[in-house]
């Protein structure tokens, strides 16, 4: 089948598949802030940069960080989030129908989003890999609102959309490598889920690090089938580390109490493939044929 065939299959639209994806990475990026918590204290409890802003308003610093009742209002604007990416995921599902006011909201859920990366990043001493690697997730919203504006893709959001998917990739090859200190929990849900020794992890990731990268140069190819190989294979690839967590920590003889902990862990991250699909599937609507 080829690509110009899927692009007009019903259930493979690229407007469509985005909105999945935006309203995926919405509602699992909603169940965290609504149900565990987000890093706002991150930065709001940071005495280098809020200092001086607390001290503008009267407030000292000790009384501003014990005080039960900030405590409380960074609780409530944390649940206040959860609700409006709620929101966020509703419209991008509406998004045809409720036009501007829902792009609106959508693009304001992906500022949103991006500040989120960015407090993550925070957490993690400023690693640039950090921040890069939630492109895809950040990116989606607003590939979703330029889609619907414009009605089909074109080379330049073609590029961008691959620009996304090579951070993303990349990032991830960063840690998965040891580049950046590799995750104790990409080495335990890599032995959980393949039944590997420590050692045998190591090495998969060390691979798994490397063919990131690899996919990451093929897109940019000027041939038509190195590309669609690596986003079929960035399809593959994002599918799985996004189960991964949900996979590796199900418990069937609680799985209510895995699900709520773990599925939105899966959620926000199924853009790391429904992007590359998107990608795949404009690729043989506006790219010549080689």
């Amino acid at each position: 089948m080829t690509n110009r065939t899927l692009l007009q299959h019903p259930l493979l639209q690229p407007l469509l598949l985005l909105q999945v994806a935006a309203a995926c990475v919405f509602a699992g990026r909603a169940w965290q802030h609504l149900r565990f918590d987000a890093p706002y204290r991150t930065l709001l409890w940071d005495e280098r940069w809020m200092k001086g802003i607390v001290a503008a308003f009267g407030t000292d610093w000790s009384d501003y960080v014990t005080s039960p009742r900030v405590d409380g209002a960074i609780d409530a604007f944390t649940r206040g989030m959860g609700w409006f990416y709620v929101l966020g995921a509703i419209c991008a599902i509406a998004l045809p129908r409720l036009g501007r006011p829902a792009s609106w909201i959508v693009t304001a859920g992906g500022v949103g989003l991006v500040l989120l990366a960015f407090l993550f990043t925070k957490e993690k001493f400023f690693f640039a890999g950090e921040f890069f690697e939630f492109a895809l997730q950040c990116g989606t919203p607003f590939f979703l609102v330029w889609l619907n504006r414009h009605g089909a893709p074109t080379p330049g959001f073609i590029r961008w959309l691959k620009i996304a998917i090579a951070l993303t990739f990349i990032c991830h090859g960063l840690y998965a490598t040891g580049f950046y200190p590799r995750p104790g929990n990409y080495i335990e849900m890599t032995m959980k889920i393949l039944h590997f020794d420590e050692q045998q992890a190591v090495v998969f990731l060390n691979i798994a690090g490397t063919l990131d990268f690899l996919l990451s140069i093929c897109l940019f190819l000027p041939w038509r089938q190195p590309v669609t190989i690596a986003l079929a294979y960035a399809v593959f690839w994002g599918a799985a580390t996004s189960l991964a967590r949900t996979w590796a920590y199900f418990n069937p003889e609680f799985w209510d109490n895995s699900l709520e902990q773990w599925l939105h862990e899966t959620v926000f991250r199924l853009p790391h493939a429904l992007g590359p699909l998107v990608a795949l599937v404009c690729l043989g609507a506006v790219a010549p044929k080689r």
